[in-house]
């Protein structure tokens, strides 16, 4: 299984991030690839291709325009207004008043396109995000030309972000670009499995009117979990969408045998649409020590998932979310590619 990667996630490399009530260092950091890529080699997987440049296009397929010109001006702006340190969002729009008018000034810019307030952007996290969303493009035609399977490894991740915010880490929603690419490329029903301990609300929200993909989420309960506003499971989709979203949301320590029985649930749902080509987000923040997640998967337990996901039998995209647990993330992560890549043969 060939790895999409480049070096230019190093171009996000904030060093401030809202937990707590206080400033912290980011979970989401540079190290987390390192570790990555240092199990991909010592296993002898380390087939590294560099991205191609999509363009814009693809981005603008999913997102839109005004909230894709906001995050190529933020950080400018940010800087332009004399204000130090990184920029965090501040305010929102109320929920009981009209939020349709856009604000001219950074403070409020952040605020309207935000849905939370720990991700700071810095300098260069535009460049590194249009880095990764060329890395899931890359993998997603390695998939389409042939290959059964590739690894987008892209940093920063993307669930999370919808068709006009960022929010928990996440600027432009890579598997949700990727995934559309695979539909203009010949795929007519793609289905996208999230395996993050969070729900991914971006692509939800993203594909939640269309019957063309299937969005497959396990996660924290939202009760409990970030991002708290959606990932019920009544949430099944509307329009011509309804039917194809599927949520299960899981309890606070969820152990792997509560985790695998929602996953054989979600590849049935996969099997039953008839999917041409399946999109996983690959989210490792599901593992037992992670700092900022609660299920109890262990780490021999992502090998066995993987080999799951490989009897679902499509061609396959894994393209890299979440998973905070700097020291085992790389082992989890390669993990699933290896159970995968066993049973697939």
């Amino acid at each position: 299984m060939k790895t999409v990667f480049t070096e230019r996630h190093y171009l996000r490399n904030s060093k401030t991030e809202l937990y707590g009530g206080t400033l912290v260092r980011p979970f989401e950091c540079p190290e987390r690839i390192e570790f990555i890529t240092a199990e991909l080699d010592k296993r002898g997987l380390g087939d590294y291709v560099e991205p191609a440049d999509y363009g814009m296009d693809p981005v603008l397929a999913i997102h839109d325009a005004g909230f894709v010109d906001f995050l190529s001006k933020a950080w400018q702006l940010w800087a332009d207004s004399g204000y130090k340190g990184e920029a965090i969002p501040t305010v929102w729009p109320s929920r009981s008043l009209s939020v349709d008018r856009i604000p001219k000034q950074i403070d409020g810019l952040l605020g309207y396109y935000a849905l939370a307030g720990e991700t700071s952007i810095s300098e260069g996290s535009w460049e590194a995000a249009l880095a990764s969303k060329d890395v899931a493009l890359t993998a997603a035609d390695l998939v389409m030309n042939g290959d059964r399977a590739a690894f987008a490894l892209c940093r920063p991740p993307g669930h999370h972000a919808s068709t006009s915010q960022f929010g928990g880490y996440c600027f432009l929603n890579n598997a949700a670009i990727a995934a559309n690419h695979m539909r203009g490329k010949g795929a007519a029903k793609v289905a996208i499995l999230d395996v993050d301990f969070h729900h991914g609300n971006g692509t939800q929200e993203i594909f939640y009117n269309r019957d063309d993909v299937l969005f497959v989420s396990l996660h924290g309960d939202p009760v409990d979990a970030f991002p708290h506003f959606l990932g019920y499971a009544d949430e099944t989709g509307a329009g011509a969408g309804e039917g194809f979203t599927a949520n299960f949301p899981l309890p606070v320590a969820a152990p792997y045998e509560v985790w695998g029985a929602a996953l054989d649930e979600g590849l049935k749902r996969i099997a039953d649409f008839g999917a041409d080509a399946l999109v996983v987000s690959l989210g490792v923040d599901t593992f037992e020590k992670d700092p900022i997640s609660f299920f109890k998967l262990r780490s021999q337990d992502f090998t066995d998932y993987g080999g799951r996901i490989a009897g679902a039998n499509l061609p396959t995209l894994f393209v890299m979310e979440g998973g905070y647990a700097v020291e085992e993330i790389g082992i989890n992560t390669v993990n699933v590619l290896d159970g995968f890549e066993a049973a697939a043969g």
